[in-house]
């Protein structure tokens, strides 16, 4: 077994234990774990292309003598999350009442469910707005105002994605304003969590080198802002989470069917789960919010590290040392980085980044784009202001005020729109 994969499983061990069922065939583990909370479940599934893993599902709650709410799957969300499918999960628990809900995708489906979740808990007790629960800690301290309870929700993860299924995170989005918006609460972490690796060749190639780049982005951004002692644990994540998409998604372009390929590109995506619950992401995951109507969430942050990290490089010597070397291992950084400081380190491992990404034929920068106009560059610059958000900049490894968002992030956005990395201005 390749040495990177057998530190990712003792890493996730590690940290979950058994609320975290995760390998290679372990779907059928979910009718028992489904049991110990009732004999009644929601099942929220698209019921098209993920309808043998949802078959499967439901196969093992009949087994463990668990029920379908409402006698049929619940349709899943549609990608990013749109805030209108949250209100109709939100009807589906208020209607069927079930004793725990299933979310059985990728990220959108998950995200989707632990908001209608909170909802669903506190939409009378409280406020049956969503938008009153977005920033941080304010499902929480609801729940402890009011003394509601949510019903228990677990997360079968489908897609190597955004580890959504180990997070406190939820990402929803407006579709009007074409905007996200983050929920971030250890509240709504799910009860419990599955994920079969296998299950994932069901899904598009696009779709798991999607999520490892965002494993890439989670592991990067946190190690870049992680200090003390989170700082250790950062870099043992990032650099094994690394190693493995550098090792294998070049593997799975040539062979989706490959079960390992499969298998360590989900224990990255879950160890980027595991660093953004130990640290923060910051200025690529913060734009991406903006770019959600033409890029999907992993490569967003994958096109635009490699910027932030030129603007972070006074701050993050040590960690570009460490990354820089992944990727030299595997041909994409040519430079001597013992050699290099400062503004060329940086330089050197954004452009291995790069090197990387354009390898496995992502886009490396906005104007590679379809549909990418000024307009996303004004949303972006005008969302790093909203106070919702604020965590984001306070997060980045060279802090930014939202007074200096035009001065120094618009640039960054400009060097990435035409890959022109001479426009990163230092703070």
């Amino acid at each position: 077994m390749n040495k990177s994969i057998e530190k990712a499983y003792a890493l996730l061990k590690e940290w979950k234990g058994a609320d975290y069922v995760f390998g290679m065939d372990v779907l059928d583990q979910v009718g028992k774990k489904a049991a110990g909370f009732g004999k009644k479940a929601l099942v929220v599934s698209n019921n098209t292309y993920m309808k043998p893993v949802a078959d499967r599902v439901a196969a093992s709650l009949a087994a463990a003598g668990v029920e379908l709410a409402g006698g049929a799957l619940a349709p899943d969300a549609k990608p990013n999350a749109p805030r209108e499918d949250v209100y109709r999960l939100e009807s589906y628990i208020l209607h069927h009442k079930p004793d725990c809900v299933i979310a059985v995708g990728g990220g959108s489906t998950i995200d989707a469910c632990k908001a209608a979740v909170a909802l669903a808990a506190l939409g009378a007790a409280n406020t049956p707005e969503i938008d009153a629960y977005f920033g941080v800690g304010m499902v929480g301290a609801a729940l402890e105002k009011t003394g509601a309870k949510q019903v228990p929700l677990i997360a079968v993860q489908t897609s190597a994605s955004s580890g959504a299924h180990l997070t406190k995170y939820s990402n929803i989005t407006d579709p009007v304003a074409g905007q996200k918006k983050l929920i971030v609460d250890p509240a709504i972490v799910p009860a419990v969590s599955l994920f079969d690796y296998s299950t994932t060749v069901s899904m598009p190639v696009s779709v798991t080198i999607d999520g490892a780049l965002d494993a890439i982005a989670h592991t990067f951004e946190v190690f870049c802002g992680a200090k003390g002692e989170a700082y250790a644990k950062a870099a043992e994540i990032a650099e094994t989470a690394i190693d493995l998409v550098a090792s294998y998604a070049k593997v799975l372009i040539a062979d989706p069917k490959n079960l390992e390929a499969r298998e360590a590109i989900g224990l990255a995506t879950d160890l980027g789960g595991y660093a953004i619950m130990i640290g923060g992401t910051s200025g690529a995951h913060l734009t991406s919010f903006s770019l959600v109507d033409i890029v999907s969430h992993g490569t967003a942050c994958g096109i635009m590290n490699p910027y932030y990290a030129i603007f972070y490089a006074k701050a993050i010597q040590a960690q570009l040392k460490a990354v820089g070397a992944i990727f030299a291992s595997h041909g994409y950084v040519k430079a001597d980085l013992a050699t290099l400081s400062g503004r060329e380190l940086a330089l050197a491992v954004s452009e291995g980044m790069i090197a990387f990404g354009k390898s496995i034929n992502a886009p490396t920068k906005l104007s590679d784009l379809k549909g990418f106009t000024e307009a996303h560059i004004t949303r972006a610059v005008a969302a790093a202001k909203d106070p919702q958000l604020e965590m984001k900049l306070k997060n980045m490894p060279v802090p930014m005020t939202a007074a200096e968002v035009d001065g120094y992030m618009e640039p960054i956005l400009r060097a990435a729109a035409t890959g022109d990395m001479s426009l990163v201005k230092e703070m």
